[in-house]
């Protein structure tokens, strides 16, 4: 066991702690995107103006890419303080069963936040300039 400790540095360990802390929101940050969208469609369904919609579509946005970033997290604190390191054991890691569960779950919210950014956030027309 000591013997794999030392193969792990003091910047691996910290980064490691910092991914496990935004790896814990995960499931609130998952809940509020849910809300996001509730709010999005609420919006939509109720005719409302361009500059709500756009909000609700902005508000949507930040809730996937937090939700996206913590959903990553939990990839490296799954995987271990050592695959930030070694590369063969991070490869080894991301073919197991919960580690590749993590994968997809961050790659879907990355698709949705893609997807959502192209066809979702309604643009607002630009001002006039001032003569």
């Amino acid at each position: 066991m000591a013997l794999a400790n030392r193969k792990v540095d003091d910047s691996a360990r910290k980064r490691h702690a910092e991914d496990q802390r935004a790896a814990e929101r995960l499931p609130q940050l998952l809940q509020e995107v849910a809300e996001a969208e509730r709010r999005l469609a609420e919006a939509q369904r109720s005719d409302a103006d361009i500059e709500e919609l756009h909000h609700c579509g902005v508000a949507l946005d930040e809730a996937l890419t937090e939700a996206m970033r913590a959903a990553y997290a939990r990839e490296r604190v799954l995987i271990g303080p050592r695959g930030y390191t070694d590369r063969i054991y991070r490869r080894k890691r991301l073919a197991t069963p919960d580690v590749r569960w993590a994968t997809e779950t961050a790659e879907r919210l990355l698709t949705a936040r893609e997807t959502h950014r192209l066809h979702g956030i309604e643009r607002l027309p630009r001002s006039p300039a001032a003569v």
